[in-house]
């Protein structure tokens, strides 16, 4: 592990095996694969902010920012060989026209010397022009599936879910956002500011995982907390 992210210490509690490949799951909200040099995220829905503000519903203006400056401090962490961005990259098609310069300027750094590709999600559907990076519905890596809506396919690493569990803490329930797996399916919490979550209790997950012994990998300070579906609490 040293050797492909000398600035992220793994351990057990982060560790997810998705048929039969390890990959870690990062307290951030990203997924990190060490054996293709991959770093994962889902659902940044970048400039959430000016798409609500275009339609008079303030909200801060800075999430495209602090979204950019997590992902930058991910790979500075990394240094991965590719980066995937697992749909609703943008909160609407316009998101990209919308960049400020000194965004734009920060995501054109962070691609530079690797590839990076644009899942295609429900929110942005359609490729967008000078946002570098290529765009793909689903990516096929060694046995591995991502794509932006989950389907329940075998070896699949998906968003869109938005996924968070609740839990009971010293007396009183406390909500984080999560990523959610068994053996053959993962899905990936929302990395953006502005996203909100589903509980992993919801009959969404229930479909998707058909029992509730999967698992709920709450994103802690600095390390993963897991707790299976079935311990955590419904809304």
């Amino acid at each position: 592990m040293s050797e492909v992210a000398p600035n992220v210490a793994e351990s057990e509690g982060n560790l997810i095996v998705l048929s039969g490949v390890p990959l870690l799951a990062d307290p951030r909200g990203a997924l990190y694969w060490p054996e293709q040099r991959l770093l994962g995220v889902a659902d940044l829905h970048l400039e959430k902010g000016s798409s609500f503000a275009a339609r008079g519903q303030m909200l801060p203006p800075h999430d495209t920012a602090s979204a950019l400056a997590n992902l930058s401090a991910l790979i500075a962490d990394y240094s991965p060989h590719c980066v995937v961005s697992l749909g609703d990259s943008f909160h609407d098609g316009g998101g990209p026209t919308r960049l400020s310069d000194k965004d734009r300027d920060t995501l054109t750094r962070l691609q530079r010397g690797r590839d990076w590709i644009w899942i295609t999600g429900n929110h942005d559907p359609e490729p967008s022009e000078g946002i570098g990076g290529v765009f793909q519905e689903t990516l096929k890596i060694a046995g591995l599936t991502f794509r932006h809506e989950p389907k329940g396919g075998c070896g699949e690493i998906s968003g869109h879910l938005h996924p968070v569990a609740r839990i009971a803490h010293r007396g009183r329930a406390v909500s984080r956002r999560c990523f959610a797996a068994d053996a053959t399916r993962l899905v990936l919490p929302a990395f953006g500011a502005f996203t909100g979550g589903l509980n992993v209790r919801d009959a969404a997950f229930a479909d998707l995982f058909g029992t509730l012994a999967f698992k709920a990998y709450l994103l802690g300070e600095g390390r993963i907390y897991t707790f299976t579906a079935k311990r955590c609490l419904p809304d």
